[in-house]
């Protein structure tokens, strides 16, 4: 009976790494459901960007900071990492690179929806 236990909680961890978490969570707003980062802020999309590469940086990225992924994040489906120019990854979904907005003040928030006419709410494709 010992021997099954370990062999279950051996197979577990084994299986753990294929159910990893999304790097977003979905939020209700104003505007429907919408990717959010861990604290809850809306995530953006950028129309300048290409399929996994930023365009946005300096004073963009200041106002538009990138959603960056952690110290051994791994790609996996729809979420793929992009490579910024100073070496760090941010996420992106379905290749677009995701952002938050810095005008954006509590969880729920999408006052970044449509500005310039090249930022768009997040959503599951």
């Amino acid at each position: 009976m010992k021997a099954l236990g370990i062999s279950l909680v051996l197979l577990g961890l084994a299986v753990a790494p294929a159910f990893a978490a999304e790097p977003a969570k979905t939020v209700d707003t104003s505007a429907g459901k919408v990717f959010a980062d861990a604290k809850g802020m809306t995530l953006y999309t950028f129309d300048q960007d290409g399929k996994d590469v930023s365009n946005c940086y300096d004073k963009c990225a200041v106002n538009w900071p990138p959603f960056l992924a952690g110290k051994g994040a791994k790609a996996e489906g729809s979420w793929t990492l992009v490579k910024r120019k100073d070496g760090k990854e941010m996420w992106a979904y379905d290749g677009a690179p995701l952002y938050t907005f810095i005008k954006d003040k509590k969880p729920g928030d999408i006052t970044g929806d449509g500005v310039g006419g090249v930022w768009h709410l997040a959503k599951s494709m």
